[in-house]
């Protein structure tokens, strides 16, 4: 019966055990764990076939009362290898007694100390709950609400349960959604969307949000199915009807969410724009509950993350921008409340709140420079991104990073508004000592501050940015060696003397040649652009060439030497013409006979980008009006270039001829 399944624990199990175990399930409500575990072991006795239907069910709906006491309850049970035990029982003919395995493994599913991976470590486990889900309303239900617990991406969840045997088929990550995929979910899924009981409906679109999420191979495939004649894009629109239920919205808000972002679903798309993107804003108002507030600005930031229009839409529906700013006033003064429950929840929901209404910020900000400008114009707005850098939760630190990079790409508000609030300070702090995941979009952050028009540029100087930002270039962590080596070329662009010569000491040439053999392009490329940056100004190219000119030509010849793209070769053989502008560091080009033959095939090499570039080192060479150009031309007649310059000056590439012929009238000169 039904109701043994939705009835919470009753006398009736008691009655239902022999006499002679009785005293065991009287333990399972004992306060010495001990005893606890005892009658659980009994309880995994009675799953013996040999016993009767009805007691294995009333066992099932005992454990299943038990899963959902304390944390440490589900951790015994897992001990004692509930799981295994339950999924066994999924074979029984009995109906009754597979509703209640459903029901107790979906507790147990719920609870965040299970590892989701459980459900995996047997290949046939997913094979049949697809086919149990024809059985009844509820196992649709149950077997939903656990494939929605159980389909965890890497960046969602990591759990430490390091000791548990490994499952057959590697389930981490994204892969959970691809099992599940491929053993048919959406086919067998679809149709309980228009199930007549709104607990399965509900289930079914939960378990379609999580399997979409970041998941082009789902979204793809759910824009093509129909049920009962009606694509689930549609079905999904009206489910964010104003008439459902919000937990109905919400959910196929984010279903929808997640196909757009997969390229399923275009941005332009009436269901998009008229539909989602307002339900998503509505879910963000004052009367909506707090964790709805949160869930809707966290899908809301996620949708419009990548796309112009969708935040210029947004940042103008429903005065969102200003309806945000609440999000920060929680918890309310405490003379105001009188419940210190209500207290408690928005205590509770307070941290969550400032995380997702800095994810909407970052997002709404992140092209338009009038929708920032109408951010940070927002009351206390600055104060507010301040204060999250140093809140104590890592996630709303995170955040408000994110929304102050975001606020960081524009120019206007660099000198004014990030002056104004001395935003370098807090950030400064930031990057002193934080995890890798904040490191990276703070130093992001920080590349932009170091920007030339940036006031916040020389107080972040003195603060010792450079020996941080030297350290960042050794990381392990790809994004923070490119932010760490970005930041450092934003800061040697037209800088002193002594910034350049403090950057090269604090890189040492060992770690200016690891860069440079770098497997990472983007490395590669903003260490030439900060080698570029260093080497800019006659004064400083032949300071800096005389104190580390052997090294950097040795650089200079390895990439020109090795299997690079041509933006690379083309940034190096500028970084040649720099030299060859100094007035005693063109010596080192002239007296080193391999790079000069270097340039010499570049001038003739069938890519136009590095004939150029080698045209510019030649015509700083053989400039008139320097000392030694008499000798440096003679030189570089003899090898052959006056021919080749012949050559360029025929050539139907408008740059290359008028530079040929420059070159050429120095000679006549």
């Amino acid at each position: 019966m039904a109701c043994v399944l939705e009835a919470p624990l009753r006398m009736s199990v008691l009655s239902e055990v022999t006499a002679s175990s009785r005293h065991y399930v009287d333990r399972l409500f004992d306060l010495d764990p001990q005893k606890v575990l005892q009658g659980v072991m009994l309880l995994y006795l009675l799953q013996q076939e040999t016993s009767s239907a009805e007691l294995r069910t009333e066992c099932a709906v005992v454990l299943g009362s038990l899963a959902m006491g304390t944390e440490n309850n589900v951790k015994s049970l897992l001990d004692c290898h509930i799981i295994p035990a339950l999924l066994q029982g999924l074979l029984s003919p009995d109906l009754k007694f597979i509703e209640a395995c459903l029901r107790c493994l979906r507790t147990i599913f719920i609870s965040p100390v299970t590892p989701e991976d459980l459900l995996y470590t047997d290949a046939t486990v997913i094979s049949h709950l697809m086919a149990l889900l024809s059985r009844s309303r509820y196992t649709q239900e149950y077997i939903c609400q656990i494939f929605s617990h159980c389909c965890k991406l890497q960046h969602w969840h990591s759990c430490g349960f390091k000791s548990l045997p490994q499952p057959l088929l590697c389930a981490n990550g994204p892969d959970h959604q691809t099992i599940l995929f491929n053993h048919g979910a959406v086919q067998n899924i679809a149709h309980l969307l228009v199930s007549t009981s709104y607990k399965v409906r509900m289930q079914a679109l939960k378990c379609f949000s999580v399997l979409a999420f970041e998941n082009p191979q789902v979204s793809m495939t759910l824009v093509n199915v129909s049920v009962d004649g009606e694509l689930l894009p549609q079905i999904f629109v009206k489910m964010l009807q104003r008439d459902k239920p919000i937990e109905m919205q919400l959910t196929s808000a984010k279903c929808l969410t997640s196909m757009c972002r997969a390229g399923a679903i275009r941005t332009d798309d009436s269901c998009i724009v008229l539909k989602t993107l307002p339900c998503l804003v509505r879910m963000c108002s004052k009367e909506r509950l707090l964790e709805e507030r949160v869930e809707g600005a966290e899908t809301l930031a996620y949708l419009i993350e990548t796309d112009v229009e969708l935040q210029r839409i947004a940042s103008i529906t429903d005065h969102l921008i200003v309806m945000l700013a609440d999000y920060f006033k929680y918890p309310s003064s405490v003379s105001a409340i009188t419940d210190i429950k209500r207290l408690d929840h928005d205590l509770k929901h307070a941290h969550e709140l400032r995380q997702a209404a800095f994810k909407l910020y970052a997002s709404l900000g992140a092209n338009d420079e009038d929708i920032r400008k109408k951010i940070i114009e927002t009351e206390n707005m600055m104060d507010r991104i301040v204060n999250g850098l140093s809140e104590s939760s890592i996630k709303v630190r995170l955040a408000a990073v994110r929304c102050l990079h975001s606020l960081s790409r524009s120019v206007q508000q660099l000198r004014t508004s990030f002056q104004d609030h001395a935003v370098w300070k807090p950030l400064m702090k930031v990057l002193q000592n934080a995890p890798n995941e904040i490191l990276v979009v703070a130093s992001s952050t920080l590349c932009n501050l170091l920007l030339e028009f940036s006031p916040s540029k020389e107080p972040i100087l003195e603060s010792g940015a450079i020996e941080l930002l030297c350290s960042l270039t050794q990381s392990e962590n790809l994004a923070l060696r490119v932010n760490g080596i970005w930041a450092l070329m934003n800061m040697a662009f037209q800088a002193e003397q002594k910034i350049k010569s403090d950057i090269l000491r604090g890189l040492s040439t060992e770690q200016l040649f690891q860069l440079l053999s770098d497997s990472d392009v983007n490395v590669l490329m903003k260490t030439l652009g900060l080698l570029r940056n260093l080497l800019s100004t006659r004064p400083h190219i032949d300071h800096i060439m005389s104190t580390h000119g052997k090294q950097i030509m040795q650089a200079v010849t390895l990439i020109l030497e090795g299997e690079h793209n041509i933006e690379v070769k083309e940034q190096t053989l500028c970084i040649l013409a720099n030299i060859a502008d100094g007035t005693t560091a063109k010596e080192l080009i002239m007296t080193n006979d391999d790079i000069l033959q270097k340039i010499k095939y570049y001038m003739s090499h069938s890519n136009a980008k590095l004939q150029l570039a080698a045209m510019f080192c030649i015509s700083n060479l053989i400039w008139n009006e320097e000392e030694g150009s008499q000798e440096r031309q003679d030189k570089l007649r003899d090898m052959g270039i006056v021919d080749i310059l012949h050559k360029l000056s025929q050539s139907s590439d408008p740059n290359l001829c008028d530079k040929a012929k420059t070159a050429l009238q120095q000679y006549l000169a």
